[in-house]
């Protein structure tokens, strides 16, 4: 039984291919064929490439904005500094094992000076065992040293932007200014001068312009607050659990302890990222819904040009069901070609801009400098199965319409 049901499933699909491919098709039956094969393909690369597009912004805009923030931020209420750092982390270590890693830090306003220019910066003291930020994963040129040094230049690392501001490069030497304690005094300023080891670029110009990165005990005396902190970078297992985490740990550790999300602190970045991946799948979900339609109208023609052949099979005793699967098998071939189709040139675009970045942007605007990609097995799936269906979809019509056509008649009138 099942191999009868294989040979005629076989049969069919030789005959859909036979009229398909068969020379003696018209020139615009043939044309037509390949448009709706061609708007499948469209359809289904655009859309693919539309995902992984937005997929990129949201997994670069994401790791951008952990790389400075880290998933969850602990500081103190109203800006006040956090004393015994060392207490704190053993603590959150202890009692929550959903944290994978914690490090202190200390982030104050400052100037940097080179021999050319001053600029405003954020410094931010870090531990060199415990960072988990920027300075270590975003080095484009120099060296990760923040080591701290008991005699000659302290190390810093700044920003490609920042370092263009300045015009200074690895290895050049620029003055840091602090205001110590917990008032604005100009009798208070502190001056560090320090060596340029390293630079990064995370494409934030905001970011690459703005934060410096020293050792933590620098920027304690830089700025006059002894052994305290200004907060704690945190990094989960598990996104999900971070509201939790938020609520818990402040609770746990007590005034004046505060934390807030990275989603929190950058809401309308993931809004933003949220709001175009709703309604631009949907519209360009209409180009496939396009593309279908003409597979209507394909097989519609070869309904009306292939009446006579039909009428001979249905006189020979061929079956309605035998001509609705032949019908059938045309709508599936036309969408399968398309989608493969439109699967290897989505494939192949996003392979060449991940590859040569052919498409710059300007990372003052977009938060990164060319058009990330982030392409996904899922998304690939989902709309080729999508164009699959609607495809099969739309030969139902014209086959059950070439199914009822009256043989006798067919084959007098044509």
């Amino acid at each position: 039984m099942l191999a009868q049901r294989r040979r005629r499933n076989a049969i069919h699909f030789f005959i859909a291919l036979r009229h398909l491919s068969s020379r003696n098709n018209k020139g615009f039956l043939s044309f037509i064929t390949l448009i709706a094969m061609a708007g499948v393909m469209l359809g289904v690369a655009s859309l693919i490439i539309t995902l992984s597009i937005l997929n990129g912004f949201e997994q670069t805009i994401h790791n951008n904005v952990v790389s400075f923030t880290a998933h969850l931020q602990l500081f103190g209420f109203q800006n006040q500094t956090l004393p015994e750092p060392e207490s704190v982390v053993r603590t959150i270590q202890e009692r929550y094992p959903e944290v994978m890693a914690i490090a202190p830090y200390v982030s104050r306003e400052g100037m940097a000076r080179s021999e050319e220019n001053v600029e405003g910066i954020l410094v931010k003291g870090v531990d060199p065992e415990q960072d988990i930020s920027a300075a270590r994963s975003r080095l484009v040129d120099g060296a990760y040293d923040l080591a701290e040094r008991q005699s000659g230049l302290q190390s810093v690392i700044i920003g490609r932007r920042l370092a263009e501001k300045l015009e200074v490069g690895v290895g050049d030497r620029i003055l840091l200014y602090g205001l110590g304690g917990s008032t604005i005094s100009l009798s208070q300023t502190r001056v560090l001068q320090v060596t340029v080891r390293g630079l990064y670029e995370t494409g934030m110009a905001e970011y690459d312009g703005s934060i410096v990165y020293i050792h933590l005990r620098n920027a304690q005396r830089l700025f006059q607050i002894g052994r305290t902190v200004s907060g704690f970078d945190i990094l989960v297992h598990d996104t999900r659990t971070l509201e939790k985490l938020a609520r818990d740990i402040p609770e746990q550790l007590g005034y004046p302890f505060y934390a807030r999300t990275m989603y929190q602190q950058y809401r309308n970045l993931f809004t933003w990222i949220e709001l175009q991946k709703k309604p631009i799948p949907i519209i360009l979900g209409l180009i496939i819904i396009v593309a279908t339609v003409n597979i209507v109208g394909t097989l519609l023609m070869m309904v009306m040009e292939k009446a006579q052949e039909i009428g001979t099979l249905r006189t020979l005793g061929m079956s309605k069901r035998t001509v609705v699967r032949i019908f059938q098998w045309k709508g599936i071939m036309i969408g399968v070609v398309g989608t493969l189709l439109g699967d290897a040139i989505a494939f192949v675009l996003c392979w060449l801009e991940l590859r040569y970045h052919f498409f710059p942007l300007p990372s003052g605007v977009y938060f990164m400098t060319h058009v990330p990609i982030d392409m996904s097995v899922w998304d690939f799936g989902l709309v080729s199965t999508l164009a699959l269906v609607m495809c099969f979809a739309a030969s139902i019509f014209p086959a059950r319409m070439a199914a009822g056509l009256d043989p006798i008649r067919t084959l007098r009138f044509s």
